[in-house]
């Protein structure tokens, strides 16, 4: 790939990455394999559900990669207290990072005092205890003013990141998605891409629009063939 931008190294693309392992199905094994994976790339994060974080957190005991746990995943559509809960519960497990998924339904009734409340109850728990938030909209659900507005609050908010997908739903990350986003936060919040993103060429254009973050199940594979271009 002749376009790749030559202050581009592997070091610095594997920061990029939230190596990703979230199948209802998945075991110990596959764990560790995402650890032994994530310390050889030197990844960012690991991204699991919340059930694994202590198994996550010992396996990379020693290492600067964070553990980052998926909170009322796929779908958004826990109460409240329920996420809080699970947030807490998360970290006490030693999560680093919390990506919880916002209550789709109550945006769709334009119920945006609740879409607040509970963004700012979350990032609030997450600021107490110096842990990474990040906001997952699912935009493949979601009008451009539906994105627009979920923006706007995150901007009165604040949490660390905004992110685009689950990639659980109907469709994930998308350039159009992350320039939008983008244009509205700029650089008071970030954006992480996820959901879908399987090739160097997706990371890169990703990156280039604003993407600060980079979830995915193929972290390994893009690396390889970012390799192979060098």
């Amino acid at each position: 790939m002749s376009n790749i931008d030559k202050s581009m190294t592997p070091e610095r693309l594997a920061r990029y990455f939230d190596h990703t392992q979230l199948r209802a199905d998945a075991v110990t094994e596959d764990f560790i394999k995402l650890c032994e994976e994530s310390k050889k790339y030197h990844f960012k994060m690991v991204a699991i559900n919340s059930t694994p974080v202590s198994l996550c957190k010992e396996l990379l005991e020693g290492t600067d990669i964070h553990v980052g746990a998926a909170i009322s995943f796929p779908l958004g559509q826990t109460s409240i207290e329920t996420k809080i809960f699970e947030t807490q519960d998360a970290i006490s497990n030693g999560a680093d990072e919390i990506d919880y998924v916002i209550n789709i339904s109550a945006l769709k009734e334009k119920n945006y005092d609740y879409i607040e409340k509970e963004m700012a109850e979350i990032v609030e728990i997450c600021r107490e205890a110096n842990v990474i938030s990040k906001v997952i909209f699912e935009n493949c659900y979601l009008t451009q003013i539906e994105k627009e507005e979920l923006c706007r609050i995150a901007l009165n908010i604040r949490p660390n990141f905004i992110k685009t997908s689950t990639g659980f739903g109907t469709g994930g990350a998308t350039i159009e998605d992350v320039r939008l986003m983008k244009s509205i936060v700029k650089d008071n919040i970030k954006v992480k891409a996820a959901g879908g993103i399987r090739s160097l060429e997706q990371v890169l254009k990703m990156i280039e629009e604003g993407a600060e973050r980079i979830g995915s199940t193929s972290s390994v594979a893009i690396m390889e063939e970012f390799l192979r271009c060098m």
